[in-house]
């Protein structure tokens, strides 16, 4: 039986503590709530709830006259929602911290999305997210500068024997400007996520398109995979054995070479960089050290390529001595940089911190960025790649 990657392990740790726990406001001796609450952005369009108010609490409510039991599921606590005579169930949470949060609702004991909620794939399923206003909100937001386009590409993959697909974006005046290359970046998603997190939770392309137009990045294509790609089964029927990931090879032999030839990129290592988030940003660490030659920039958020954190890195052995040569590096690597929350939960801080001594040990360069009072959430990485991207691409 094949050893389970550490990371898958510690993302099902991260999942289960986020989805566990009971808690009770009058537990908590809180029970001034601010009416002041507001449909959430994330909602369905005319659902009144979920809500949020000025203390970033989140208010659920649900019609289940039938029911024994009803909770919302949210930030690793369970909240105990009251029944109103006509059967809806009603209640609130603590204050949240601000940006975007899975959540769902517990009926008699079975987890369930909210009618109320769009749906988003993470966690590993499609199911509830919500939107806490940030107070840094702006970057993100949806503003009237000029669009570029997020679209869906479709492939089929003969390392994986599947079709797969990605996503790209292509920023403003590519389709006018019908003569003009542009670099690419590669950007990856999380654990028990996908292709659609980036652009969706994310907001990855309003974001560069604010940049943009602020003149704060260069116009980009960004790329935007699914990091599980497993080789093919043998046709064994060993139930237990784990997919091999096949991530890489998939990257570099059909992904840039589908890119590359569809999109008018500037096809060479100098003008490609490569990104990602918790899983992503091990993978793309990986990725980038097997292929220095084809990318100049790499952004590790909230992860490396050491899972689990070690008190010292030994850079003799570690990934095959790949980071022996810090000279080597600096001179190929125009951008390295590393970002986290600042609330991060263990093993991210002890992972980043060993990485990071290793790194200055052997004089390679990078860049750092802590998101402020942020966890292991798409407020982290909206802000990680909001900082990463002006770094790119500068003649």
């Amino acid at each position: 039986m094949k050893k389970i990657p550490l990371y898958y392990k510690i993302a099902m740790i991260l999942i289960v503590t986020a989805w566990s726990g009971s808690y009770s406001l009058a537990q908590s001796g809180q029970i001034s709530v601010a009416e002041d609450f507001k449909p959430a952005t994330t909602n369905q369009p005319g659902k009144q709830y979920p809500q949020v108010n000025s203390q970033a609490r989140v208010r659920a409510s649900i019609s289940a006259p039938q029911a024994t039991k009803v909770q919302l599921d949210l930030g690793g606590k369970k909240y105990d929602l009251v029944k109103d005579e006509k059967g809806v169930w009603t209640g609130e949470s603590l204050p949240q911290d601000e940006g975007f949060h899975y959540y769902q609702l517990n009926i008699d004991g079975a987890s369930v999305p909210d009618p109320g909620s769009l749906y988003y794939y993470g966690a590993g399923r499609l199911g509830s997210g919500i939107e806490i206003p940030a107070t840094d909100h702006d970057f993100y937001a949806l503003k009237d500068v000029p669009h570029g386009l997020v679209s869906e590409n479709i492939y089929f993959s003969k390392l994986t024997n599947l079709w797969r697909r990605c996503f790209v974006y292509t920023p403003a005046g590519y389709n006018e400007n019908t003569k003009t290359r542009y670099p690419v970046l590669y950007l990856q998603h999380g654990s028990f996520e996908d292709e659609t997190g980036w652009a969706t939770q994310g907001k990855a392309n309003l974001i560069l398109g604010n940049l943009i137009a602020d003149k704060k990045a260069v116009p980009m294509i960004i790329v935007m995979d699914n990091g599980y790609a497993n080789k093919p089964s043998n046709g064994t029927t060993d139930n237990n054995a784990r997919p091999v990931s096949i991530f890489e090879e998939v990257v570099i032999n059909e992904i840039i070479p589908m890119v590359d030839a569809k999109f008018r990129t500037i096809a060479n290592g100098e003008h490609r960089a490569i990104a990602g988030l918790s899983m992503g940003a091990n993978q793309t660490m990986r990725i980038i050290m097997n292929n220095l030659d084809k990318f100049s920039a790499i952004g590790a958020f909230s992860g490396t390529p050491n899972y689990p954190s070690a008190d010292v890195i030994d850079p003799n052995t570690f990934l095959d001595g790949k980071y022996k040569d810090g000279a080597a590096i600096n001179k190929q690597l125009k951008v390295l940089f590393l970002s986290w929350g600042s609330k991060e939960p263990n093993p991210f801080p002890g992972s980043i911190g060993a990485f990071r001594a290793m790194l200055d040990k052997q004089g390679i360069k990078y860049s750092t960025y802590e998101s402020p009072g942020t966890a292991h959430e798409w407020q982290t990485w909206r802000r990680s790649l909001h900082s990463f991207v002006p770094l790119l691409f500068k003649k």
